[in-house]
């Protein structure tokens, strides 16, 4: 919009071509559905807004409601306002995120509060104004909903607000671009103080559309829910509007420019190569996962000449350096270094690792209290690579990614802060304030106990399908990342939309793998690097099944079995072991085998053998890599039918055959020669699979678990 927006419009013809540098999504038909519905007007304003990222972060931003309600103690009506709980997302938020508390109780609090430095034990008490019972808990921001007196109000962090709030000159700057409008409040810690400071500013700015928050973010409102909504897209419009202006008049952003970017493939290709050593060096605590990012205005801060001023500075906002630490690790590598001699890589960033935990140490030490919680992990969230790209490390991908693109908000803030004024981020002191607050800590401890497998990644062959799938099945539930393969597109696009469903967008990734092409074994690795920043467990699970006579058998049958089973074993665990021990810190090969490994049968001189050259392969492979701390163990399965590629291409006829029966015959047969009579399935080998990893056999390698429901030939000893 090209006006300023020094009052609410009431346009009717407000539509999305009104804006340029927000989304307009305001649907009437969906409105009217919910009219005389505040709350469920409310969850359908936020979850606009919260679809929006120019408007507000992942996670971050409350909004509320304020509407009469019938108190279920005195039957009368009464003020209720409904604000975002405690955690979640505005883009998400449902009716059981919400908190429900009554108005009069909490503006009551004012009567008791001790003042700033005792505003934490404020928090218990919102629990005293709860109208609903089973609603969300209360967030820190609840009073600064609460003690301003508007139908609806949108608290949000827009990357163009947040520009002019942490500008040198931000105040001035609002109240020209506004015409006093919009009111400003000092950098204040979010909390019962700060929902004061809202209040005060309101009754010295009577008539204000909103209020900036310095380094913080924006408070807009309205009597109805469109109103609050369009206030705020009209402020934020014209935030970015005089904010492009003024980067338009800028001879060069950041600077200009100081390193020239790779091209995209040789980014990819540079990032892949040094992502499990930066993964190495982050878990020297605990173990990590990576996300990487090359996103035009990532390598337009960080290729430029003023990264080396602005980086330390750290970010302004506490959602930025709440999720990306008080500021990241610029890498001294030339964006074309050659990373092949991993040894002497390592050497060059040990001092920079160490360097940074140092001054992350210094930091907690000159400005931690009395009662401050224990320094938590010194290594750095974001990495920088100028010429190549950012690169962020957390416990799992989804707070991995959401850092990236908070740093990506922050070097959107800095761009125009810049552009208008100069930058200026918080003190380290208040950074330090919000990053070991006490009710942040207590928020941490709150925190599900991480699973098994949080934190590492895990690589099966042929996991579109069958054992493959079960296997990743179970390994994902169970906390880790994995990657979907297959030779098959299709069968591999069917299993991502399965796991995006059943686990989320951060859990899998998928990528082409043919275990017999060494350049896609290669590729394969190279995507894990770039999607979750390295490896640590290996499946070898990919695999075919071929049951012929031997004058029967084929030379080209003999190749396939043993590219497929022999040489695929041998190429992905050697593909997997280069980047571990990039990572150094261990991990685990898993191949799945069979008991034709050790049992002799008719029909069966291609497959038997290969299996037999796979499980000694495993030892093999067991005694040498024990010093890297890889563990190799096999799981020995038998007559898994269910989903399996296995029963393709002739085996059960074969089977059958050799056995005397017809294929229908074929599961109850194998039933009842198990000393168990039991039947064997995809899910028997992916719980054999996890007891391998899941933290208890740690000291064990070069075994054998046995899962065929019994078959004493097989027995090992």
């Amino acid at each position: 919009m090209n006006t300023q927006p020094n009052s609410i419009s009431t346009n009717a013809d407000i539509n999305a071509n009104s804006f340029k540098h927000v989304s307009y999504l305001w649907d009437e038909a969906k409105a009217a559905e919910l009219e005389g519905d505040e709350v469920g007007l409310l969850i359908y304003r936020s979850n606009l807004l919260g679809a929006d990222l120019r408007l507000t972060n992942y996670g971050g931003g409350n909004t509320s409601c304020k509407a009469m309600a019938k108190d279920p103690l005195t039957g009368q009506q009464t003020e209720v306002m409904w604000v975002k709980g405690s955690g979640g997302d505005l883009g998400t938020l449902k009716r059981s995120g919400l908190a429900a508390l009554y108005v009069e109780k909490l503006l009551s609090l004012k009567n008791v509060y001790p003042g700033l430095e005792r505003e934490d034990e404020m928090v218990e008490l919102f629990n005293h104004c709860i109208y609903d019972l089973s609603s969300k808990a209360p967030s820190i921001d609840t009073p600064l909903h609460g003690f301003l007196p508007f139908k609806h109000i949108d608290h949000l962090h827009p990357d163009a607000a947040i520009a002019i709030a942490a500008a040198k000159d931000g105040k001035k700057i609002t109240e020209e671009l506004f015409e006093g409008t919009i009111g400003w409040v000092e950098w204040q810690r979010p909390g019962f103080e700060l929902g004061l400071q809202l209040k005060a500013c309101l009754d010295a700015n009577p008539g204000i559309r909103g209020i900036m928050l310095g380094s913080h973010g924006l408070f807009t409102w309205g009597d109805t829910a469109y109103e609050s909504y369009i206030n705020t897209l009209e402020v934020i419009e014209r935030c970015a509007e005089y904010i492009e202006e003024s980067v338009g008049k800028q001879s060069a952003v950041f600077g200009g420019a100081k390193v020239e970017s790779l091209p995209k493939e040789q980014r990819r290709s540079q990032a892949a190569a040094l992502a499990p050593v930066l993964r190495g060096f982050c878990s020297s605590q605990t173990k990590m996962i990576g996300h990487f990012s090359d996103d035009e205005r990532v390598l337009q801060f960080i290729n430029s000449n003023d990264l080396d001023r602005l980086a330390p500075m750290g970010t302004s906002c506490p959602d930025h350096f709440l999720r990306t630490k008080i500021s990241p690790l610029v890498l001294d590598l030339g964006a074309n270094e050659e990373l092949s001699n991993i040894e002497a890589l390592k050497e060059k960033l040990a001092p920079k690792f160490a360097s940074y935990r140092n001054m992350y140490a210094d930091y907690y030490n000159n400005c931690k209290h009395p009662n401050s919680p224990a320094i938590r992990d010194a290594n750095p969230v974001i990495i920088l690579y100028p010429g190549v790209g950012m690169f962020a490390f957390a416990k799992d991908k989804q707070t991995a990614r959401v850092a990236a693109e908070f740093y990506t908000n922050a070097i959107n803030v800095m761009r125009g802060a810049e552009a208008i004024s100069s930058y200026t981020s918080l003190p380290r002191q208040e950074a330090f304030n919000i990053e070991y607050w006490l009710l942040e800590e207590a928020k941490l401890q709150r925190m599900p106990k991480p699973k098994p497998l949080s934190g590492r990644v895990a690589l099966i062959t042929g996991s579109a399908g069958g054992i493959g799938k079960a296997i990743a099945k179970k390994f994902a539930s169970e906390g880790a990342c994995v990657i979907i393969n297959d030779i098959n597109t299709e069968r591999m696009e069917g299993a991502m939309a399965e796991f995006n469903k059943q686990f989320g967008r951060d859990t899998a990734a998928s990528t082409m793998l043919d275990v017999t092409n060494e350049q896609t074994i290669e590729q394969a690795l190279n995507e894990t690097a770039l999607a979750f920043g390295g490896v640590d467990i290996i499946v070898n699970n990919a695999g075919i099944s071929t049951s012929k006579a031997l004058l029967d058998h084929t030379v080209e049958d003999w190749d396939r079995l043993y590219n497929i089973l022999v040489k695929g074993q041998f190429m992905v665990s050697k593909a997997g072991m280069k980047v571990m021990r990039k990572q150094a810190f261990g991990g685990d090969i898993i191949n799945i085998v069979s008991k034709n490994a050790v049992v002799a049968g008719p029909n069966n001189a291609g497959y038997g053998s290969a299996k037999a050259a796979q499980a000694h392969l495993s030892r093999l492979l067991a005694a040498e890599l024990g010093p890297d701390k890889v563990r190799v163990n096999m799981v020995n399965p038998d007559a898994v039918i269910a989903d399996s590629n296995i029963w393709a291409g002739g085996w059960a006829e074969g089977r059958a055959k050799a056995y005397g029966i017809t294929v229908d015959e074929l599961p109850a047969y194998y039933a009842k020669r198990t000393l168990m009579n039991e039947s064997i399935l995809p899910d028997d080998i992916a719980n054999a699979c996890f007891v391998f990893v899941s933290g208890l056999l740690n000291k064990s390698t070069g075994n054998v678990l046995n899962v065929d429901g019994g078959v004493a030939a097989a027995f090992m000893r």
